[in-house]
């Protein structure tokens, strides 16, 4: 699961929240692998983006994923991301099974 939070108007007030509230409710995801966030700027190959933070949650398949959000600790982390991205044109989220190559 990869998900892209454009950079906002309060870059210090997201990221207090991001890593204060919502990465401790993330974690405690059930099924949750592996939580890894992008750190420093985010460029493209063309140069600066407008991306502030890409969260890389890890599980072991894409059912897995269903079931962690079903969750109570996912929906509460679900419920918490509509307060870092309220109208959804600040956040991208990608969902899918994965392979080794």
């Amino acid at each position: 699961m990869v998900v892209i939070y454009r950079t906002p108007e309060n870059v210090e007030a997201f990221d207090r929240h991001y890593f204060e509230i919502h990465v401790p409710l993330a974690k405690k995801i059930p099924g949750l692998r592996r939580y890894e966030v992008s750190e420093g700027p985010i460029a493209t190959p063309v140069g600066p983006s407008n991306v502030h933070r890409i969260g890389t949650l890890h599980f072991d398949d894409l059912a897995a994923i269903e079931r962690a959000f079903a969750s109570t600790e996912g929906r509460a982390a679900g419920a918490d991301r509509r307060l870092l991205a309220p109208d959804d044109s600040g956040v991208q989220m990608f969902l899918f099974d994965s392979m080794d190559i």
